[in-house]
């Protein structure tokens, strides 16, 4: 049986459907990734299982229970926002024992217990600071202190890691997965970064104008879009209508459009004999250096395919340059 449910939601404000009809089950102990584009419904639906938005019809289900109308404060959860919310005047250790104080337990539990958790987030050197001496990363190491120290059913974690500087956010996106992972919390991460979704999550479900477009795990997801819209907005894809790939292919695709990622094209200044694919001429219009590889724009006739290589696996092309481009028919996908 699942750990949470959701069934048949839907949320409204005023004439604006926000959540429509969203049917979703998460297991227990999973880390599950809410991903989509602003104003996808996303951070409503979080909302919705923690209490803090009322829901216009349907059902929210925690470990078997009906909570749909149960007090935010009585279901458990536990939740961490972009805005870490530390109160300025707590010391660290203050601040995570706040959440036990509000629920009346024994001081020297509460106490050790605090210890304890700050021990596994990183922070046992820091518990006598106040926030303001704390980096940005140490200030959502705490706030997540906080938030498990009461042992929640769940924990949300609604866009927690925006506001950090790229690495110390990947560094990040490991710790909180290795203490989920410890700990064994059921955990939702809400973001629209689909890299932190890829590598944070056991199952990531991708929203869309208030519904869930596919529900997959990460390479299921990648591999796989079942949609037009989960192949733009996932792993860059290469979307082409049928007549788009007629004019520059000469094949007939026998769909509506075509998606291939960037890496499985293979670029070339000769034309390549391969069976069973695709081939392509055009000519390179600009290349963009993206960490380790390098992505070229090529025009096909007035169309652009993007093409990525890693730095030092091929020769460089240059802007003007005409190349031949190949793309494995099993490795498209047909929507």
């Amino acid at each position: 049986m699942s750990y949470i449910k959701f069934e048949n939601l839907y949320k409204s404000f005023g004439s604006n459907d926000v959540l429509k009809d969203i049917s979703l089950e998460i297991e227990q102990g999973q880390l599950v990734t809410l991903l989509g584009p602003s104003g996808c419904g996303k951070s409503t639906l979080l909302r919705c299982l923690a209490g803090l938005e009322t829901v216009t019809s349907g059902k929210v289900y925690l470990d078997g229970k009906d909570i749909t109308n149960v007090d935010p404060k009585n279901r458990g959860i536990g939740m961490v926002f972009q805005q870490y919310s530390l109160f300025p005047n707590m010391t660290v250790l203050q601040n995570v024992k706040f959440g036990l104080n509000m629920k009346k337990v024994d001081k020297a539990v509460a106490d050790t217990k605090s210890r304890e958790i700050l021990q596994v987030v990183g922070l046992a050197d820091k518990l006598n600071h106040y926030p303001s001496q704390l980096s940005g990363g140490q200030q959502q190491r705490a706030a997540l202190a906080r938030a498990i120290v009461t042992e929640p059913k769940v924990l949300l974690l609604d866009e927690p890691l925006s506001a950090i500087d790229a690495l110390l956010r990947h560094s990040l996106q490991v710790e909180i997965r290795r203490i989920q992972r410890d700990l064994g919390i059921t955990a939702i991460f809400v973001t629209h970064d689909q890299e932190e979704a890829m590598v944070m999550s056991d199952m990531i479900h991708l929203m869309y104008n208030g519904q869930i477009e596919q529900s997959a795990k990460p390479i299921d997801l990648y591999t796989k879009p079942c949609s037009p819209f989960v192949a733009s907005f996932i792993g860059h894809y290469n979307l082409l209508s049928a007549a788009d790939m007629k004019k520059i292919s000469g094949d007939d695709i026998g769909c509506d459009s075509l998606a291939f990622r960037p890496e499985i094209i293979e670029i070339s200044r000769t034309p390549v004999e391969k069976e069973n694919a695709f081939h392509m001429k055009g000519k390179i219009s600009v290349s963009l250096p993206h960490g380790n590889i390098l992505r070229y724009a090529v025009m096909c006739d007035d169309i652009q395919v993007d093409v990525d290589v890693l730095f030092g696996e091929s020769e460089l092309f240059d802007s003007g340059d005409e190349v031949y481009l190949t793309v494995s028919k099993p490795e498209c996908v047909y929507l």
